[in-house]
């Protein structure tokens, strides 16, 4: 099995944060200041910290200021961009760098959410199940703003309930995605109907096969969506944090 150094990182940071707009005014939603940093840089942290070497990352709004904060590298991390012209939705974003993905299957990650999880486990948790694709997983106490995660036999998806029939505690997408070249080829090229969502246009088609898996992640999950979440990954961030 190869490991994470063989695998290009695609990192979706063309977000607008229009939730976000009374607090980040002036940047781009991933590089809103999370505990003095930009909120992107934890996970190119946690990126590094996982031995993977090339990242993508998918910038939009704003996009030039991603690039001017980093770069050709982050640390040991190669960086180069993939700009959508307009917006393209969270598919459309994955199939335009295309081209820049030169490993079988793709690291692919939502840019305003983090789960402190074991990269590794994901991808070695892939590798065994032999399908298509592995979400990871987060355990969170209310699944009502995400939606929850339904699972078969052997962490087999079955389904994803939407937000509005999802309350309590359950598992959900975390954002994270170890997905083979089936499934991004399977994405609309851009310009052949409008903008494609990962989650709501792409997954389910292949949830329906019984070809994707879930891995389950015991850290916390967060995100910078709103302007309580905003509020939640500071404290997380924080230096003075308890361990």
């Amino acid at each position: 099995m190869k490991d994470l150094g063989s695998a290009t990182a695609v990192v979706l940071a063309g977000g607008f944060g229009t939730r976000l707009r009374t607090l980040v005014q002036d940047r781009p939603k991933v590089l809103a200041l999370v505990s003095g940093r930009p909120f992107l840089s934890y996970l190119l942290d946690q990126l590094v910290e996982a031995g993977v070497r090339k990242a993508v990352l998918c910038t939009g709004y704003m996009a030039e200021q991603v690039q001017a904060e980093y770069g050709d590298a982050f640390g040991t991390l190669e960086l180069t961009y993939s700009v959508e012209s307009e917006p393209l939705g969270t598919g459309g974003a994955v199939r335009l760098a295309r081209s820049a993905i030169d490993s079988d299957p793709a690291l692919v990650l939502n840019g305003d959410s983090y789960c402190h999880a074991d990269l590794r486990a994901l991808w070695a948790r892939n590798a065994e199940c032999g399908g298509d694709g592995t979400l990871l997983l987060a355990r969170v106490e209310d699944t009502a703003r995400y939606g929850k995660v339904e699972l078969g036999e052997n962490d087999v998806l079955a389904g994803f309930q939407e937000k509005t029939g999802s309350t309590g505690p359950g598992w959900i997408n975390a954002g994270v995605y170890v997905l083979g070249s089936e499934v991004i080829d399977d994405i609309p090229p851009a310009g052949a109907g409008g903008a494609v969502s990962l989650e709501k246009d792409i997954l389910p088609k292949w949830v329906e096969r019984g070809r994707l898996y879930g891995h389950r992640a015991r850290g916390p999950f967060l995100d910078i969506g709103t302007p309580q979440s905003y509020a939640a990954a500071e404290r997380f961030f924080a230096p003075d944090r308890p361990v």
